[in-house]
């Protein structure tokens, strides 16, 4: 076994049990990366303080062997960033379209409706919680 193979299986099993990276963790070091060179480039320590702190959490993330609760962690911080996308297709996709259809929300559940422009007014009734309100065109 050559001097690498050793020290990857020392690695190995010092990981074993133990959380690793995940999304969040790589997401938690690019912030903590600006966050730090943002404070080395203003000259301000209190930033790249802030930084190098985002970086020992990080690591403590990823030795940690609370397996659930780093799992959980991760399983917000996704659901968060799908919304996020999901926000932004929609608001792409309602830009684009914004002279065909009238885009608004739903009093009653804030849900995002659309009328086909030129329509007029009409009697509109939210598919989500069925409230019907009157909305012009």
């Amino acid at each position: 076994m050559s001097f690498f193979e050793k020290i990857k299986q020392t690695l190995r099993s010092f990981m074993n049990g133990r959380y690793g990276g995940d999304q969040l963790s790589r997401a938690l070091l690019w912030v903590g990366l600006a966050i730090y060179l943002l404070g080395l480039i203003l000259n301000i320590s209190i930033l790249w303080l802030i930084g190098l702190a985002v970086y020992v959490f990080v690591i403590y993330r990823m030795m940690s062997k609370k397996l659930d609760v780093r799992a959980e962690e991760n399983r917000k911080y996704m659901s968060w960033i799908s919304r996020r996308k999901t926000e932004y297709r929609q608001a792409k996709a309602r830009f684009k379209n914004r002279k065909e259809y009238k885009y608004f929300r739903c009093p009653g559940c804030k849900s995002w409706l659309k009328l086909k422009r030129g329509t007029g007014s009409v009697t509109v009734t939210c598919s989500r919680c069925r409230h019907s309100f009157e909305e012009k065109a």
